[in-house]
């Protein structure tokens, strides 16, 4: 063993700093270059009493100068490794502080300008081999920080040991750590340029989480994972279209079923794979939506607080067992929709919040930085950075887990700086305005960016109000989403459901009004969430009168939705007539699902769904309103809609649709038709196979040319109480399409 040759001495001020942990520039200090001067080595390991550096030509030992703080000589350019002494036993390691940067200035330069959309691939914590040597590159975004610093079990979460490199003018941290891999927990511990120690923080591109109440980021592998859903990827351009049958089944992980015997836990992606998969495919739906996946420290947010953007929740499994979850879907037909918090985040210590000190990804003021209803910080949609950001996030899930869509949360609050804010108790735009132009910006760019790159991803948005064009494309002057929920049409629709049959009367235009404005947008009918949970009841108590009304007027109602124009989405539970509102601790009612008049619910599900996605007059026009027509709109006191829908290639034939939202029996009511002949009872929901009564037509109606109401043909036909019919040609059994099981 050589002894170094010290010609050299480490500043009073270097050990200073290094000893506080206040090395800015921490390549200029440790490591081989010391001060730039190649070949003077100084090594910081305040568990080590002893330290050699150990090399192909040899091994020199170092000399201690102060406590954990070990200098010497070695050849210039040496490949070697650090052997020590000390509190955690002999190690031999290499040397962060001896590789070269990872990123490139061409990374740098398209991160300041913004343009860097792939930045989940040079931020976070990637496992790679860098000269010749396997670890973790280590990346984030800290511009107004004075030193970053890696923490970790690897270094007994002492920020001194792995200060990061600064990026030129990026305002990027890196640093390299040779033989750290999958599993290891860290987090970031920022000195701000007051000399303050921020609380450490979590990463904002981390890939893995601790389970909460644990905080810390894990190191995921993005590599290794190999897909089998290459066949749905081909044939997902005509799956996710505007002409397409989308019905979607609303999900929360956590609670759609639990394990109450093992302590009332959730299930597993694995799980949910094998579980509620087959449970959709059966029911029919075309897509799983899932609520927020992103990791989340508070589990009554549902998810909608994140802080993980890049992380998909550990409550349930890994990164690649989520993505075996996205895998066999697909393998099963069904695609995968994740609800996207791009709005806001909570103030946890441990997140976005000041994230080096300063105001990096909220606004500086409160009355634009703090939203009122959530008590979270709002982007600041008006940095480039932050825009990048929200914009990787939405690439990251479609690439990385083969997402087949992003329903947007809450955009209304988003595009309105006054939106539950009291009044004037907001901040005016540069016109005096209430619009957020900067969040208008931001969307326009999300969904151009999208859609540029994945064409067949399906972006939606969560918009409340009546902002024009948000499903208009971008050079048009829209938002540029592909669908929107049609809020307008769930309130009306409910509103009614809710009101006594003797009064319905007077409210007529609460179902009819919707057709006014049906093709303004791509919407989808959401009966989400929100409209069964906090006080609002479950479906089943929606409706008024007897227990007997409540299961009638539901079937009618649904029968209604799914053959209305626009997509289709139900949240979880409302498919079997579930009689509590949600809870998000427990499972479903899944006892309640097999009794015979809530089987009769799931059963007109699966028929409504297997019927829909047949029809191609259900899901082919709903941009088209020549392909609507109202057959019977006027029967205002006795609460019967009945209307015409047609595909719009003309190849398939007409639906007809009649409600009867009263508790009596309209026999020989005359339905105008536009064909003439047998038209099959496709749907009747008082059927029995549904639990009704069974009243009916038994299974067919005859039209005969009897013009009436402006069609030139008519039936006699019978209108269950509070029922829908759905009618179809008999000639399409004849052309050979299914519209039965």
């Amino acid at each position: 063993m050589q002894q170094a040759s010290l010609n050299f001495l480490v500043s009073n001020d270097d050990i200073q700093e290094i000893l506080l942990g206040r090395v800015r520039d921490v390549f200029k200090v440790l490591g081989p270059c010391h001060q730039g001067k190649p070949g003077q080595l100084v090594v910081f390991d305040p568990h080590a009493t002893s330290v050699a550096a150990v090399g192909s030509s040899g091994v020199w030992l170092l000399e201690q100068v102060a406590q954990g703080i070990f200098v010497g000589k070695i050849p210039k350019n040496s490949v070697y490794k650090l052997r020590s002494e000390g509190a955690w036993g002999p190690q031999e390691k290499y040397d962060p502080y001896s590789f070269s940067p990872v990123l490139t200035t061409q990374d740098e330069h398209l991160f300041n300008e913004g343009t860097h959309q792939n930045l989940w691939k040079i931020l976070g914590a990637h496992i790679l081999t860098h000269e010749g040597v396997l670890g973790t590159h280590f990346a984030v975004w800290a511009p107004n920080a004075g030193r970053v610093s890696v923490l970790g079990d690897f270094n007994g979460w002492d920020g001194r040991i792995h200060p990061m490199r600064l990026r030129g003018s990026s305002g990027i941290w890196e640093i390299f750590l040779p033989e750290i891999t999958e599993g290891a927990r860290y987090k970031y511990e920022i000195i701000d340029l007051n000399g303050a120690l921020l609380p450490a923080k979590a990463d904002p591109f981390g890939f893995g989480a601790e389970h909460p109440p644990l905080t810390a980021s894990v190191v995921r592998d993005l590599t290794k994972y190999k897909w089998s859903d290459d066949e749905w990827i081909e044939s997902k351009n005509r799956l996710g279209s505007h002409a397409s049958p989308i019905s979607i089944y609303e999900v929360h992980l956590p609670s759609w079923r639990r394990r109450p015997e093992e302590g009332n836990r959730s299930l597993s992606y694995k799980e949910l794979s094998e579980e509620l998969i087959p449970y959709v495919k059966q029911m029919g739906f075309t897509h799983i939506e899932v609520l927020p996946i992103s990791e989340h420290p508070f589990d009554g947010s549902w998810g909608y607080q994140p802080i993980g953007l890049f992380a998909p929740t550990i409550r349930h499994g890994t990164l690649d067992e989520f993505r075996e979850f996205v895998d066999t879907a697909h393998q099963q037909g069904i695609g995968i929709i994740l609800d996207w918090v791009a709005g806001h985040f909570p103030m946890d210590a441990h997140g976005l919040q000041r994230f080096d000190g300063t105001e990096l990804y909220e606004h500086r003021s409160p009355d634009e930085g703090i939203h009122p209803d959530w008590n979270t910080l709002i982007y600041n949609f008006g940095r480039t950075e932050v825009s990048s950001f929200l914009i990787a996030n939405a690439l990251y899930w479609v690439e990385e887990f083969h997402i087949d869509g992003l329903r947007v949360d809450a955009v209304a609050s988003m595009i309105y700086r006054d939106y539950s804010r009291p009044h004037l108790a907001w901040v005016r735009n540069q016109y005096g305005e209430r619009e957020n132009l900067e969040a208008i910006e931001f969307l326009k760019q999300l969904n151009s960016s999208v859609y540029s790159r994945y064409p067949d991803v399906m972006m939606i948005a969560e918009e409340s109000t009546s902002y024009p064009g948000v499903t208009a494309r971008v050079d048009e002057g829209g938002l540029g989403f592909g669908f929107k929920w049609n809020m307008g049409w769930m309130n009306d629709s409910l509103r009614y459901l809710k009101r006594q049959a003797i009064h319905r009367s007077w409210h007529h235009e609460e179902l009819t009004f919707g057709i006014s404005y049906a093709w303004t947008e791509n919407f989808i009918l959401p009966i989400s969430h929100d409209e069964v949970v906090h006080g609002k009841s479950a479906m089943i108590g929606k409706p008024s009168g007897s227990d007997w009304d409540k299961m009638q007027s539901l079937r009618a109602f649904y029968a209604y939705m799914w053959t209305f124009p626009g997509k289709k989405l139900l949240f979880m539970g409302q498919e079997f007539g579930q009689r509590c509102e949600w809870d998000s601790a427990k499972q479903l009612d899944w006892e309640l699902a097999m009794r015979p008049a809530h089987q009769g619910f799931s059963r007109l599900i699966g028929d409504l769904n297997y019927l829909y996605s047949r029809q191609s007059a259900l899901f082919s026009s709903d941009r088209d309103p020549e392909n609507f027509l109202w057959l019977d709109v006027n029967a205002r006191q006795e609460s019967i809609f009945a209307w015409v829908r047609k595909s719009t290639d003309g190849k398939g034939p007409p639906v007809v649709t009649v409600v009867n939202f009263t508790p009596i029996e309209r026999k020989n009511w005359v339905l105008p038709l536009p064909e003439d002949g047998v038209w099959t009872e496709a749907i009747n929901t008082n059927a029995e196979i549904y639990e009704g009564s069974g009243s009916g037509n038994f299974g067919q109606v005859t039209a005969f040319r009897s013009p009436f109401y402006g069609q030139p043909y008519s039936a006699h036909v019978v209108l269950p109480a509070l029922s829908t019919i759905v009618l179809i040609p008999m000639r399409a059994k004849d052309e050979g399409i299914n519209y039965l099981r």
